[in-house]
């Protein structure tokens, strides 16, 4: 079969928090009559617009794909592991937390049975914008019940001010909500399993509250010590690329790529690998074959794929993520690269 980047399109949520217009990203989902919060590029109902999948939804042809194309991974699951989504937040999000894989495998098998640790990068950022992620020092389980009774809850998450650049790193079990003015991309575990414990009284067009979730909430629910919060990235120039490493986990690594000249990135070995581009537009080519790229697409690079070439036609950025092997061995790799011990141990997540 042929090794090919491969395109797929994305798919659009309805969310109450979202906004009426995803212009500059999506300009054709604009003047919306209904509230859009997210844009899943790798839901299992996305399509692939182009390669030899090309009409074929993604968890379809995960199913067929060789190891030529998705790699071998311990943790393959059957199902695409990552799931990358824009969110376009215009008021606040519900404050949730998410399982662990151990409890989603125990408890939410008919939802996948997969847990959800992600990341969140900012695209753009309004003034004032910020997250509200982790509990603050003292807060226990108790405490965080009557909150929620008496409607303060975010009054006992941390608020970490945001600006467009910057990433949050969120594994699962952290309480958390997104607040106004945000685009974000997310990149997360292939799961969507969300338990709410306050969602401001909103209501929906038919008058009926979304579902709350406390008490599963409260049994997954990370107290005491946290491990989520603002990223302090690495920032690498090498040749004509600058790399930002934003996090290293056992579901993904998340990397910043900007480039103004034609780059021929270093493959992930055994590994798929996917490009989100945020700005710019250009050419994919490998091969002797050529696919335009350009703002608000997922490519899946398949894993055999040797050697291929990004020749920008104007300043690009992107986001490249996959699913490492050993991260002990990735932090030699990265090492041997030039980012010291201490670099590496504020991206690593084990």
């Amino acid at each position: 079969m042929n090794l090919c980047p491969a395109r797929l399109e994305p798919i659009f949520s309805p969310r109450p928090w979202g906004a009426r217009s995803l212009a500059p990203f999506f300009p054709e989902k604009s003047n919306l009559t209904e509230p859009l919060g997210e844009a899943w590029l790798t839901g299992n109902d996305c399509v692939f617009a182009s390669g030899p999948y090309a009409g074929k939804k993604l968890a379809d042809a995960w199913r067929e794909m060789p190891a030529e194309w998705k790699g071998t991974s311990e943790r393959d699951h059957g199902s695409f592991p990552l799931l990358v989504k824009f969110l376009f937040v215009e008021d606040k999000l519900s404050v949730q937390v998410h399982p662990d894989d151990d409890y989603a495998a125990r408890h939410e098998q008919s939802a996948g049975g997969r847990g959800k640790t992600e990341m969140w990068y900012a695209m753009r950022a309004g003034k004032g914008a910020e997250v509200m992620v982790g509990l603050k020092d003292g807060v226990d389980l108790q405490q965080f019940r009557r909150s929620i009774a008496d409607g303060t809850a975010e009054d006992c998450l941390e608020h970490i001010p945001v600006h467009a650049g910057e990433a949050i790193f969120v594994p699962a079990g952290t309480a958390h909500t997104i607040g106004p003015g945000l685009i974000l991309c997310e990149i997360q575990e292939h799961s969507d399993i969300t338990y709410r414990v306050y969602d401001y009284n909103r209501r929906d067009a038919k008058g009926q509250a979304r579902a709350l979730h406390i008490e599963k909430a409260l049994e997954v629910m990370r107290f005491g010590a946290q491990n989520a919060g603002k990223i302090q990235p690495v920032r690498v120039q090498r040749n004509s690329v600058t790399t930002t490493y934003f996090a290293a986990c056992r579901y993904f690594v998340a990397e910043k790529w900007e480039f103004e000249k034609r780059i021929t990135p270093d493959a992930v070995a055994g590994r798929f690998e996917l490009l989100i581009i945020l700005e710019g537009a250009g050419e994919i080519q490998w091969a002797g074959e050529h696919m335009k790229y350009e703002p608000a697409q997922v490519w899946l690079i398949p894993a055999a794929l040797s050697a291929y070439e990004l020749k920008p036609h104007s300043r690009s950025e992107l986001l490249r993520t996959h699913v490492p092997g050993d991260l002990s061995e990735l932090g030699r790799q990265l090492i041997a690269q030039g980012i010291s011990e201490a670099q590496w141990s504020r991206l690593v997540h084990f």
